[in-house]
């Protein structure tokens, strides 16, 4: 079996800051969810990973990742050119995947949920595809399944009027039928190729297609709002809640945790958490930040009100005024 994990996505949700970066290399508690995924396939064995990129984003992603050799696995990177949605980065794999089962992860979901079962149900149990499912309270805003005795029946993308609230999370088990489904679907109403509908496809032509329902942690990093919540809801997951690195700096500081705090980073003066991830190199000084997520590199010095529910950039600088001994400032 191999892996595939779709990261060409231009993540305008996220912009600014996916205007230079790509989105899959976004970090929750300082970990790029790139690496998260790779790290799920390795939990099944699999070591064999395709990932579809746009030809933008190579350069950034080669950078950190490289051939995958120094994290056990072998990556081969496959283009995507257009914006034509799921369906048509699936078809771009074809070649790569031939013959195998594969597991497809979306490169900006947050996946907690082991992804065994998907496996053992292509591999051992003859479905032809199995699809990660959760109970959500806005099911209009997810492609949403219908079942019937352990298996899909109907799959729609965003409905107006859902039928269901389980929604389709960024995990599947596919095999190569998948491949005569893409092809074969026309576009959506908003002009892309959706993985849905190819899915509805192998339903409508009896393939069987089986679905497991996850409760933990399991969401698309794709608006602000939502990669603060998935960077709370990871720290809260993490051992001795989260992690400061050994080269870390701190003086006179108060950490509240859960907080992560990458290398190299010097802190003073501050107070810190929860809820904080702070990236490798960045220095901060007379500060207040909870609940919010600094990229590598930043420098804030002396704000006054404090940082809350926020993203600050790779390599940002901030500084307020710093008040002296003799009432001045400075």
């Amino acid at each position: 079996m191999k892996g595939l994990i779709l990261c060409a996505g231009k993540g305008t949700r996220l912009h600014p800051i996916t205007l230079k970066h790509p989105k899959t290399l976004m970090p929750v508690a300082n970990t790029p969810l790139l690496q998260t995924c790779i790290e799920k396939l390795v939990e099944q064995g699999i070591v064999e990973i395709g990932i579809v990129i746009h030809p933008t984003q190579e350069f950034e992603i080669r950078e950190q990742f490289g051939n995958g050799e120094s994290r056990g696995v072998s990556i081969t990177y496959i283009y995507q050119t257009e914006a034509k949605g799921i369906s048509d980065a699936v078809k771009q794999a074809q070649s790569y995947i031939g013959e195998d089962a594969f597991l497809l992860l979306l490169g900006d979901n947050l996946i907690s949920e082991p992804l065994t079962e998907l496996k053992i149900d292509v591999e051992e149990r003859g479905s032809h595809g199995s699809l990660l499912l959760a109970e959500v309270e806005n099911p209009q805003d997810y492609g949403i399944s219908e079942v019937l005795d352990g298996h899909i029946v109907r799959l729609e993308e965003k409905p107006q009027n859902p039928k269901s609230n389980l929604a389709v999370l960024g995990a599947y088990a596919l095999t190569r039928s998948i491949f005569l489904a893409v092809k074969d679907i026309k576009p959506s109403a908003r002009g892309e190729y959706e993985i849905t509908d190819a899915i509805q496809w192998l339903v409508d032509h009896n393939y069987p297609v089986t679905y497991h329902i996850t409760e933990k942690l399991n969401m698309d990093v794709g608006t602000v709002d939502r990669w603060l919540e998935a960077n709370r809801r990871t720290l809260d997951e993490m051992d001795n809640d989260g992690t400061i690195h050994e080269t870390a700096i701190l003086e006179n500081c108060t950490i509240i945790k859960p907080v992560s705090i990458d290398q190299g980073c010097v802190l003073k003066d501050s107070v810190i958490g929860p809820y904080v991830s702070i990236g490798a190199g960045s220095h901060i000084e007379g500060c207040r930040i909870e609940n919010s997520i600094i990229l590598n590199g930043v420098h804030l010095k002396h704000l006054s009100n404090t940082l809350k529910d926020t993203v600050i950039g790779f390599q940002s600088v901030m500084a307020g005024i710093h008040p002296r001994g003799d009432g001045s400032d400075q």
